[in-house]
């Protein structure tokens, strides 16, 4: 099977195509990648030497993504992935959407053309933030879980559902991917291309490139271990809100089935793709964790609010269980050793991948 994979050089990216390969010959895997991202270079090699085709293109460049050879499969992995993106004063509104919204547009041109079929990694940040930032919340053992037995429609007490209320305001980000999801369904409608759209939650793991707004938990082990300043910001600076994490490599099962079968009834093309209520914690559950890990090392406080900031998202992946069998594999707990063991042995990590 041939696979393309833009993107194919960040963290989520590279992961899944050395997964893939590592299937074997069954799978052609060729990838795009621009190299923007300040780490990006530092996967280039592995790929190649994993015999892995790489194009040095952008996603936003039609004559870019039209030189591609054909492929059976796109995976959609290229994105601006920070919450922030467009608002934050480093990157425009402009560039957000071109990257995320006219890329994958691009990209589904090419599907168009080769007959190819196209998965979307989408994120949580399509649900809408104004029930989510009202939601009622109490404190246990340091994190924030919601209160009272009345939750929004949608939610449960594993998390969200697909069915949560994706209304605006979702950020600029959070516009870009769920415009993303609806102009790949459509196409999928229009052109009979199987189409498959995954709701990722926060992906973590070794090799993620440490910005804070990017790889929360590699930020934080890194920075923790190289005792760097390290503040929760919001919520009385507490760090009490709640995130789910899930390797990349989980990934890889879901998208072999989604790749194999992809007759599926349409209202089960969107599934939710993260590590659930079992893989949730907050910052200062990961602080203790880094206490005991690496030695005791202060976080300063910060109340002051951000746009967009939320006390609580974690993902329910109850239907992807239920459509292909899928269910996270890799414990919160691996996943931060895998970050620390990684740290111990990249002390130049956060210069390499964000620099100061």
């Amino acid at each position: 099977m041939r696979i393309l994979i833009s993107g194919i050089c960040g963290f989520a990216g590279s992961t899944i195509a050395r997964a893939l390969a590592a299937q074997g010959a069954a799978h052609q895997i060729r990838g795009l990648d621009n190299f923007i991202r300040p780490g990006s270079e530092a996967n280039r090699a592995e790929l190649k030497r994993l015999g892995i085709g790489l194009v040095h293109g952008d996603v936003r460049s039609q004559s870019d993504v039209d030189a591609l050879a054909p492929a059976d499969w796109v995976i959609d992995a290229a994105a601006n992935p920070s919450v922030m993106a467009g608002v934050d004063g480093s990157s425009s509104s402009r560039q957000v959407v071109e990257h995320n919204l006219l890329g994958t547009l691009n990209l589904l041109e090419y599907c168009k053309r080769h007959g190819a079929g196209f998965i979307l990694l989408s994120s949580s940040r399509v649900y809408s933030i104004a029930p989510l930032a009202a939601l009622p919340v109490h404190v246990k053992d340091g994190a924030f879980e919601p209160a009272g037995a009345l939750l929004p429609p949608g939610m449960g007490p594993q998390g969200l559902s697909e069915a949560f209320p994706t209304a605006a305001p979702v950020s600029l980000y959070g516009a870009t991917k769920l415009a993303s999801e609806a102009l790949a369904l459509e196409y999928g409608q229009a052109f009979g291309l199987p189409v498959f759209v995954n709701r990722c939650g926060i992906l973590a793991g070794a090799g993620q490139f440490g910005r804070p707004d990017q790889g929360i938990f590699s930020y934080w082990i890194n920075s923790h271990l190289r005792r760097r300043p390290l503040r929760y910001i919001g919520f009385g600076g507490k760090g009490r809100q709640v995130r789910d994490c899930l390797h990349p490599n989980d990934l890889v099962p879901l998208l072999s089935a989604q790749m194999a079968a992809p007759k599926v009834a349409d209202g089960d093309r969107i599934v939710n793709v993260g590590g659930g209520a079992a893989s949730a914690m907050s910052l200062r559950q990961l602080t203790a964790w880094c206490d005991d890990r690496f030695g005791a090392h202060p976080v300063a406080a910060d109340p002051g609010s951000r746009p967009f900031d939320l006390p609580w998202i974690v993902l329910d992946p109850a239907k992807a269980e239920r459509v292909w069998g899928w269910r996270p594999k890799t414990p919160a707990v691996a996943i931060l050793e895998e970050i620390a063991a990684h740290a111990g042995t990249h002390p130049d990590w956060l210069e390499l991948s964000a620099p100061l």
